[in-house]
């Protein structure tokens, strides 16, 4: 997938067109994000714009030497004030990450250790005593290990709450488990596959496919039907991507997604905003400045677009049902969740409907039923019903072999 080209400022006039992006920022109406392709620069420098603004006013936006304002032996006042001043601007970030982004911008100045700036941050007020709680162990059974980025894709709801007009939003979160790149921050109005799906299929069209998708057991990404497939899920696997689900009762084995979502509550929805738009337009600067700015400490500091490069997966034109080996009976959902068996009907799952489903012998009563790469249950020819055993699933990508 080819990137979009950063142009820089217009030549012409640099100041006038940073004031024009400071206007434009000030007014909203769009993305962050969307903000700074229409004025063909990066969310870095746009970013580095209205820090200057928020410190200088208008005088700080024309071009600053880049010679130290001072020399490397900064006072320990200016430093102090320099943390604090960072520490107001992200309030949510630690010690460790104050520090490693202070680096990165100013890399001429001593800056304490992380430790130091913890007991600074502390003095000045800046630290809230929060109660440590409780967490249950994390469950020992296997997962996909991501190790390359778009081995594994992380997604959940953060959970609904409405906006200052009243609006219903279900913030949608997709991250990347390797790099922890935030692909997707959308604020739906229903938890709804029928409104999940358009979201996705922007993800995919923009980075590329996944893997592996992992969830929760709930809707719209799981159901109570036979292997525990959904509509999405369905659609996951004939794309090539394996559906995972954590284990009910344990939302830690989405751990990364979890935290996430503590972090873009406190910085988007406390207090939540006025309408859906200005939410939206919240959760858009998150992930901007979670990608390009926030380090992350199981990055060595760095932040996730630093580590995250699209799928060389793109997403097809045309999308296949699953296809069998010699030797399997094939079987076609029909409309209401059933196939024929034996002149019977026999109930498999709505979501599986017009889809087929592969069928091969245990022994003279039960047969495995399938679907792809996942055995999803048995029949019992003998009593013409299905059963529901754990979903067990054959390789299909270089994240299993």
């Amino acid at each position: 997938m080819l990137r979009r080209k950063v142009v820089p400022w217009n030549n012409a006039s640099p100041e006038t067109e940073q004031m024009r992006f400071i206007q434009r920022w000030e007014r909203g109406g769009e993305t962050f994000l969307e903000l700074c392709r229409a004025f063909g620069i990066s969310p870095k420098t746009g970013y580095k714009r209205t820090r200057r603004f928020r410190a200088c006013g208008w005088d700080g936006l024309g071009d600053l030497s880049r010679a130290p304002h001072q020399h490397p032996n900064k006072t320990r006042r200016e430093v102090v004030e320099r943390l604090i001043a960072a520490r107001q601007e992200h309030p949510t970030w630690g010690p460790k990450k104050l520090v490693a982004w202070l680096q990165d911008w100013e890399p001429q100045v001593p800056w304490p250790a992380p430790s130091t700036v913890g007991d600074l941050l502390d003095r000045a007020g800046l630290v809230r005593r929060r109660k440590r709680s409780r967490r249950a162990a994390p469950w020992s059974q296997p997962f996909v290990q991501a190790e390359q980025p778009n081995d594994l894709w992380c997604i959940d709801f953060k959970g609904w709450f409405r906006t200052g007009n009243g609006v219903r939003v279900d913030p949608l979160t997709v991250a990347d488990a390797a790099s922890r790149y935030l692909l997707v921050c959308h604020g739906l109005h229903q938890p709804r596959g029928s409104q999940v799906r358009p979201v996705l299929e922007r993800a995919f069209r923009e980075y590329g496919l996944p893997w592996v998708i992992r969830t929760d057991n709930g809707p719209p990404f799981a159901s109570v039907g036979l292997g525990g497939l959904s509509s999405l899920a369905v659609w996951w696997i004939k794309l090539g991507i394996l559906p995972e689900r954590i284990q009910p009762g344990h939302p830690e084995q989405n751990g990364r997604l979890e935290r996430l979502h503590r972090t873009l509550k406190a910085e988007t929805a406390s207090p939540p905003r006025t309408t859906w738009q200005r939410q939206q337009r919240a959760f858009e600067d998150f992930r901007s400045s979670y990608n390009e700015e926030r380090p992350h400490e199981a990055l060595d500091q760095q932040p996730p677009a630093r580590r995250y490069q699209p799928s060389e997966r793109s997403y097809p034109r045309r999308v296949d049902s699953p296809e069998y080996e010699a030797g399997t009976t094939v079987r076609r959902v029909r409309t209401n969740g059933e196939i024929k068996w034996q002149g019977q009907r026999v109930y498999l799952s709505e979501a599986l409907c017009g889809e087929p489903v592969g069928l091969t012998p245990q022994d003279d009563r039960y047969w495995t039923i399938k679907y792809g790469p996942l055995q999803i249950g048995l029949l019992d020819s003998y009593a013409n019903r299905t059963l529901h055993t754990p979903t067990l699933v054959l390789p299909m990508s270089p994240v299993y072999l």
